[in-house]
């Protein structure tokens, strides 16, 4: 039964808990990801988040706060200076936990716990959805259009249309005319030359029978 059990323990004591906790927090402000269990990335989830909405507000009173979870100036000076900025218009879930298997040995669910305004790639995707194509709208008054424009917009399209294909059939026209003058070359070249063939053949034929 599970009374009295508000939160994993991640079979440690309390101390042990919250250093490490502190450890890796520090380790997510500084490199933006890592690499860690299911369990305990839901654990960082609920105790880093907090201090990121506090960082909203650069105060002295709010660096001790922070300071005295994370006991790293350095963690504290980029999540005031850096990561604030950036999660500035972001109302909550600064953090995405991203599955990526089980471990061998214990079989235990692995993960990925990065801040979400960090990863570029996933932002350009959001970006490249975003864009998409506008749509003219019709006029608020008088909206259809009248029947010379219609006509209007009718020609320039069969216009568009015809000169194009004009091009093409004069082209394959001129390129017909073409093969059809190089066939007709290379038919009487070659009617010329089988007639002496032939009488070049009777010659030496005849010349055989008289010998």
């Amino acid at each position: 039964m599970r009374h009295n059990k508000k939160y994993n323990k991640l079979g440690r004591t309390s101390s042990h808990r919250d250093a490490m906790l502190s450890n890796m927090a520090s380790s997510l402000i500084m490199h933006k990801r890592i690499k860690t269990t299911v369990s305990k990335a839901k654990a960082l989830r609920v105790y880093i988040e907090p201090m990121i909405t506090r960082s909203k507000e650069d105060t002295t009173h709010n660096r001790r706060m922070v300071f005295s979870y994370l006991e790293n100036k350095e963690a504290v000076a980029e999540l005031f200076r850096d990561i604030s900025v950036k999660v500035a218009d972001r109302p909550g879930g600064y953090t995405r936990i991203l599955r990526t298997g089980t471990r061998l040995g214990d079989n235990a669910d692995m993960c990925i716990i990065e801040l979400v305004d960090y990863n570029e790639a996933m932002l350009e995707a959001k970006e490249s959805k975003k864009k998409t194509s506008r749509r003219s709208r019709g006029r608020k008054s008088g909206a259809t259009k009248t029947k010379e424009e219609n006509l209007a917009v009718e020609e320039v399209i069969e216009q568009d249309v015809q000169d194009p294909i004009t091009d093409i059939v004069e082209e394959t026209v001129e390129e017909v005319e073409e093969t059809v003058a190089e066939v007709e070359e290379v038919v009487e070249d070659v009617t010329e030359e089988i007639p002496a063939e032939l009488e070049e053949k009777k010659d030496s034929e005849t010349n055989e029978t008289e010998e």
